[in-house]
């Protein structure tokens, strides 16, 4: 048989020879701000590929990208990775010293910025003597308004009007290193995870099957989890491998944004974390109107509670499906299947063909029975994590199999169900107390939109639990109706002393709840 290397410029390639009228959407504030088919943005991604040439970037080089959603970041994207370089993406909403202590790691000799992000360039510029160039996307910006600094400032227009040349992309081994994401560090310091070719085109391939992601020709897409997020979950290469247009959000992914794209375009499959959804749920039920061509909503980033799920199927007219996954798998791990009826509990569901788990006991050693017992979950597949960027040995057992960090349950059909992180359990009197259990209890009332268990120092139990609660707006819940809902279905020292109502829970950088931050305001059991 030929041989075919498995580099995701192909993916584009793709796109353009055969569906390439088919459009890559960019709005701001909900309102589009271009429109581009996948011909026309292929030849741009080819000839800023010359450009990143002419500026002296070689195969494996870092380029850097400080993004959100749009038609340049895509270009980025395909001109970096067909090149053989390895296009960095860095989280725009974490801090200038984070953010440099990325860049210096990976020794990225390129930063590609959105122009609407100059104060933050401005920050980190200082912090980051390698960067040689740093290329403004998505608006027409004066290059000569950013902060002295020894790298050349180019504007993307002019970088490709003046450098840009067509450039030959792929003809390098698939095993050659295509992607750079760092952890969002909210269980210890971020770790970058460098993903390959194999990995990106293998992991769109299991993303795409009909169980799964199952994206088609005929889909319009809304991708408003971050690009910067795991590869913006693959998206930006499911969607041209099968001709799907392309809805990018850019910045504002707020509620009445996203719900005038997905009325305006026509989008027919959404993704994105369950707090971008609580926006376009609250928009609804102030503004009213519907989504007659939403079908299908993937949601993941963290557990989502039953009821929100049950809302968003009732108020958006759409199935929804869980997934779980991580940094580390590229990220998809498990997904339910599209069309589950309305109202039916989730689980983050099953693993596409390329992906295996294990349960194992807190020694590592594999659980006799697998099914129906909580144990500490272990993947393996062609798109997980070997061994962390720079980091001398693998993070592999001795059967090939990455520590996810997470306790799971598999029910007898295989359904996957995260029952917390192993690091966020609470040992209260030499006990352990699991605070994923009582979330999804909590998590069932329909009055509570997000919920959030963490433990408290204890002077005679070591810790105890504390419940975190952030009600569904314009809705009091009592506290006892919170406590009511544990009783007869967790033990009874496992119910929380203290319960805190918020107005809005903290979110980490990548949508998230962020436990670090509600340890550190509440663990004297103080609401500030």
């Amino acid at each position: 048989m030929q041989s075919y290397a498995l580099t995701v410029d192909k993916f584009l390639d793709h796109a353009a020879k055969w569906t390439g009228d088919r459009e890559v959407v960019t709005a701001d504030a909900g309102r589009v701000s271009a429109r581009l088919g996948y011909a026309a943005l292929r030849e741009r991604a080819n000839r800023l590929s010359g450009a990143l040439e002419h500026l002296g970037l070689r195969f494996g080089d870092r380029l850097g990208t400080l993004g959100w959603n749009t038609q340049h970041h895509v270009e980025v994207y395909y001109a970096a990775m067909g090149a053989g370089l390895v296009c960095h993406t860095l989280n725009p909403r974490l801090t200038a010293a984070h953010l440099a202590a990325m860049v210096n790691e990976a020794e990225d000799r390129v930063l590609a910025v959105a122009a609407n992000l100059l104060p933050l360039l401005g920050e980190l510029l200082p912090l980051c003597p390698g960067l040689e160039h740093v290329i403004l996307l998505d608006e027409a910006v004066d290059a000569e308004t950013v902060a002295d600094h020894p790298a050349r400032i180019w504007a993307l227009e002019a970088l490709l009007q003046t450098r840009g040349k067509a450039a030959a992309w792929g003809g390098f081994d698939e095993q050659t290193p295509a992607g750079l994401c760092y952890t969002s560090g909210t269980t210890g310091q971020p770790k970058g995870v460098l993903y390959t070719h194999r990995s990106n085109y293998l992991h769109t391939l299991r993303a795409l099957q009909a169980d799964a992601i199952g994206l088609t020709l005929g889909d319009v897409l809304l991708a408003a989890v971050p690009m910067f997020h795991a590869n913006g979950w693959g998206l930006p290469f499911a969607a041209p491998a099968v001709g799907a247009r392309l809805v990018l959000p850019g910045r504002h992914t707020d509620g009445a944004s996203l719900t005038a794209l997905i009325q305006n375009e026509g989008v027919t499959v959404a993704a994105g974390v369950q707090t971008v959804w609580l926006g376009v749920l609250d928009h609804l039920d102030k503004v009213g109107g519907e989504l007659p061509s939403l079908k299908r909503v993937i949601i993941g980033g963290s557990s989502c509670p039953d009821a929100l799920i049950q809302r968003m199927e009732q108020r958006m007219g759409a199935s929804v499906q869980t997934s779980w996954g991580m940094t580390e798998l590229s990220p998809l791990g498990t997904i339910s299947p599209p069309g589950m009826p309305v109202g039916q509990p989730r689980a983050s569901g099953r693993p596409p063909v390329g992906l295996d788990l294990k349960l194992t006991d807190a020694d590592g050693v594999a659980l006799a029975v697998q099914r129906g017992v909580v144990g500490h979950l272990k993947v393996k597949g062609a798109s997980v994590v070997d061994r962390y960027f720079k980091a001398g040995a693998d993070a592999l057992d001795a059967e090939g199999y990455f520590d996810t960090g997470d306790l799971a349950n598999l029910s007898a059909e295989g359904d996957l169900t995260i029952a917390g992180r192993s690091k966020d359990l609470i040992k209260s009197g030499g006990e352990w107390i699991n605070p994923g259990e009582i979330e999804e209890i909590i998590g069932r009332l329909p009055a509570v939109v997000l919920v959030a268990v963490v433990g408290r120092p204890d002077a005679k139990w070591g810790e105890r639990p504390i419940l975190i609660v952030e009600p569904r707006r314009d809705h009091v819940i009592d506290d006892q109706t919170l406590l009511q809902a544990l009783r007869g279905k967790v033990a009874d020292w496992w119910i929380p002393d203290r319960i805190v109502q918020v107005a809005s829970m903290p979110l980490a950088a990548t949508g998230k709840i962020d436990k670090n931050r509600l340890r550190t305001d509440y663990a004297a059991g103080d609401v500030v």
